[in-house]
């Protein structure tokens, strides 16, 4: 089976994305849904975030506060490292067991920070990059996320430079425009993934 590995930086278009493919047949395997999975209620992996930064990045039910937490560790390098320590490897886990089970031609793998995911990488035969201008990307999440450049500044500055993901790709749609457009593009690499994957 082809695996697709679709990422962008943040705010890019990479849920609009995995939408088209996913309307199209084509399985999805998010990692920012897994991430979610492997931290729900009851998880180790909960109990592992909980005993590394404390019960004050948990809502009162007593669920992950994600906004809190991603505040805490955006603004520590150090912290951002110990968090990462602890999910990569579960959501690595739990993306193994379900690329295992995906019965199609091809499937898309979803990843924020897929070039800088060595254990995620590899997993992958192409690489999808959702690209836009970093302006769009700032001008995008002050929108969506409510937020102030300078916060904005502090997430783009954790991702990899916009030029090193266009190094790595295989692929590059561009999101600048509208919804229209990008499904254009998605609909002919739709075309050449089933190609490929029927060659194999």
């Amino acid at each position: 089976m082809l695996v697709v590995g679709l990422t962008g930086g943040i705010a890019a278009g990479k849920s609009t994305a995995t939408t088209f493919f996913r309307d199209h047949g084509v399985p999805v395997i998010d990692a920012d849904e897994v991430a979610r999975e492997v931290v729900a209620l009851g998880t180790p992996g909960l109990d592992a975030v909980t005993a590394a930064f404390g019960s004050q990045v948990l809502s009162a039910d007593g669920t992950l506060d994600r906004r809190s937490l991603r505040d805490r560790v955006f603004a520590n390098p150090a912290e951002r490292l110990r968090l990462e320590g602890i999910l990569h490897p579960l959501i690595g886990t739990e993306v193994r067991v379900r690329l295992k089970d995906v019965k199609a031609p091809y499937c898309i793998l979803a990843v924020p920070l897929l070039i800088e995911s060595p254990n995620l990488r590899q997993l992958v035969d192409r690489v999808l990059v959702v690209d836009v201008p970093t302006e769009v990307q700032v001008a995008r999440l002050m929108q969506r996320d409510q937020m102030t450049t300078q916060q904005c500044s502090a997430i783009l500055a954790t991702q990899l430079p916009r030029e090193r993901r266009l190094e790595a790709a295989d692929d590059v749609v561009d999101n600048a425009a509208d919804v229209a457009a990008l499904i254009r593009q998605l609909e002919v690499l739709h075309a050449i993934y089933l190609d490929i994957a029927q060659k194999r």
